[in-house]
């Protein structure tokens, strides 16, 4: 995807996660977080968003550390989110696109600015969906090429960094699908598509088997190697449509489909938390 589209979705999806809390209530469960209500989602993503700020506009160039939320409940809450949100769009907007500041994984990004533009996007994303979860009803959709992306990063992002725990004492071999969802107009429009990570959603055959993305994984003692496409055999698979399998790989939700080793399929779900 576009740069300029994740920026747009960073915006839209924080607007969104306000809303969906605003309508459960600081007090709620989130289901697809245990142990955390309302308050606890928006203090957490509220406090990433200022920390990224500040990474952005202060130009750090090595990690700094992230300040504590506001002791505030209810409304006041929901008011500070929605500005530190407003915050983090702006400074993202207005930065120069040359901007030299750190960032913390290797996923292929054309600049800083536009690693926190994705990053910021995605982690606002799963989030939305947790607020929409502690809410209740349908939650909004994810568009199959912002999955594909989120997909990519996670895999040659967060989980190329040392600190992936999804690991195996013989080399193997793990499939990740991508396929198109019913509603996705023409199956695919998004295989091989560039934009920030570059070879997000590269392999995607975009034929009769629907897939529009697929990454193989490989496994060892070490941190997992991802590469897009399928030029290998494969021991296990997971796979689905794009939108759910992007939530699935965060662990929001029951992978779609399995085949293979079920145990090396299972890694993934034991393993795989950032």
């Amino acid at each position: 995807m576009e740069t300029a589209e994740l920026l747009g979705t960073l915006d839209r999806e924080g607007r969104l996660l306000a809303e969906a809390a605003e309508a459960a209530g600081t007090d709620a469960r989130v289901p697809s977080c245990p142990g955390w209500r309302v308050r606890d989602l928006l203090r957490h993503t509220g406090a990433v968003h200022l920390w990224a700020t500040g990474v952005v506009a202060e130009v750090h160039t090595a990690r700094p550390a992230m300040g504590d939320p506001p002791d505030l409940d209810g409304a006041d809450l929901l008011a500070w989110y929605r500005a530190a949100h407003r915050r983090l769009v702006q400074t993202l907007a207005e930065a120069p696109g040359d901007v030299r500041c750190w960032t913390f994984h290797p996923a292929p990004s054309p600049s800083p600015l536009a690693f926190w533009i994705r990053r910021q996007a995605h982690e606002t994303a799963v989030h939305r969906f947790d607020a929409e979860s502690a809410r209740g009803g349908a939650p909004t959709a994810v568009d199959t090429g912002f999955a594909v992306d989120g997909i990519d990063e996670l895999l040659r992002g967060f989980h190329a960094r040392s600190r992936s725990r999804v690991r195996t004492e013989e080399p193997r071999v793990l499939r990740v699908r991508a396929t198109a969802t019913a509603t996705t107009p023409g199956a695919g429009a998004h295989a091989g598509a560039g934009g920030t990570g570059d070879a997000a959603g590269a392999g995607g055959d975009g034929g009769a088997s629907g897939t529009v993305a697929v990454w193989t994984v490989r496994l060892s003692q070490e941190p997992p190697v991802t590469v897009p496409g399928a030029s290998e055999e494969a021991d296990a698979e997971l796979a689905g449509p794009a939108d759910q399998l992007y939530l699935a790989l965060w662990n929001r939700v029951p992978v779609p489909e399995t085949t293979g080793d079920p145990a090396l399929a299972a890694l993934w779900r034991q393993t795989s938390a950032i």
